[in-house]
């Protein structure tokens, strides 16, 4: 601050000499102090200290944390791969050193840059990320936290995302979304069933997605995404990369490996979920139970599929057994009365 002021008063003097050639120039650091860094800068140094195994833990979180926020910024998200910052950061969850906390902090990092950000999505999608992501879902060798985490990066990368659902398949994600309806951490298995709904759900201009280009910000949560011209390009020119209904109703429906399909899984998790907690203390969560509902209306009314017998005998003997007083307590598992009935239809006949 006293090199501002000393530069301020020595190049404010009021003089009727003409200029001179020589000046004092203000000190670069002084302009960053006054202005501020630019965000690329932010974003480049952020990075440098968060892989520099010389800092502190705890200098490092904190400055991927400062990466998360600057990265908040679409534009800024759009910058990573300009900035050669994507590799790197994806170097974090390879490498065999990197702790449970920074690997977590990665992942926010990750999944905030992917929010409704097609141009970050393919940026990402060309480091063939999927099998990484898809490990750090693993319970033996990754926290409550980070497992919870790693499904918000997986989430970010599938949403709208038909190019990166198609290698889901490729890599055995569908039996790792699979486990996850089991896992001991329920934030993990909601945001799961929450991921499954949104990928199924059909996607049309009208609906989904608003795809016109410089659309103003909806006031609505439940609104569409803001659309913009520069990262939703790939969608704007070809609206049918967003569609991911067809693809995860095929998976859904299909026997898997593990016996079953994924359908059956869901309806199990429904009627007889594992128990969760520390200790396993728990076996019914009501926002878990919701999110399954709804992913069996969207299956049943949206996608027009249909339940086998054995499945229409389960969810009868389940749906049928919830009183009235329940459903009324439970909001019909967070569906309408009409939802609710056009779903016992579909489970009836």
């Amino acid at each position: 601050m006293q090199s501002l002021l000393r530069w301020s008063v020595e190049n404010s003097n009021p003089s009727t000499d003409p200029p001179t050639t020589t000046s004092n120039k203000l000190d670069p650091g002084i302009i960053d102090h006054i202005l501020g860094k630019p965000d690329a800068q932010l974003m480049k140094e952020a990075l440098t200290v968060g892989l520099d195994e010389r800092q502190t833990e705890d200098d490092r979180l904190q400055a991927l944390d400062d990466l998360e926020m600057l990265v908040q910024n679409i534009d800024n998200a759009n910058d990573l791969k300009k900035l050669g910052i994507w590799q790197p950061l994806h170097n974090l969850l390879l490498t065999s050193g990197t702790s449970d906390a920074l690997r977590m902090q990665t992942l926010w990092i990750i999944g905030t840059a992917l929010q409704n950000n097609p141009a970050a999505q393919l940026a990402y999608l060309d480091l063939d990320p999927l099998s990484t992501l898809l490990k750090s879902l693993s319970p033996s060798s990754n926290s409550a936290e980070t497992r919870s985490r790693a499904l918000y990066a997986l989430s970010g990368l599938l949403k709208l995302n038909a190019a990166a659902v198609q290698k889901m398949s490729v890599v055995d994600g569908w039996s790792a979304l699979r486990m996850c309806l089991e896992d001991s951490e329920i934030r993990v298995r909601r945001k799961t069933t929450f991921l499954l709904n949104t990928l199924l759900l059909p996607t049309s201009s009208s609906s989904e997605v608003n795809l016109q280009p410089n659309m103003s910000l909806p006031t609505s949560e439940n609104a569409p995404p803001q659309v913009h011209a520069n990262s939703h390009a790939s969608m704007l020119s070809d609206p049918s990369s967003v569609s991911t209904s067809a693809l995860t109703l095929a998976v859904i429906q299909n026997e898997g490996e593990q016996g079953g399909s994924l359908l059956d899984a869901l309806i199990s998790a429904l009627i007889e979920p594992v128990p969760f907690g520390v200790d396993g203390e728990m076996d019914k969560d009501d926002e878990f139970q919701e999110n399954i509902v709804r992913i069996l209306y969207t299956f049943a009314t949206s996608c027009n599929g249909m339940f086998s017998p054995t499945q229409k005998r389960s969810l009868w003997g389940f749906l049928g057994g919830v009183t009235m007083m329940q459903r009324e307590e439970n909001l019909n598992f967070g569906l309408t009365s009409g939802e609710w009935e056009e779903l016992s239809e579909a489970v009836r006949s």
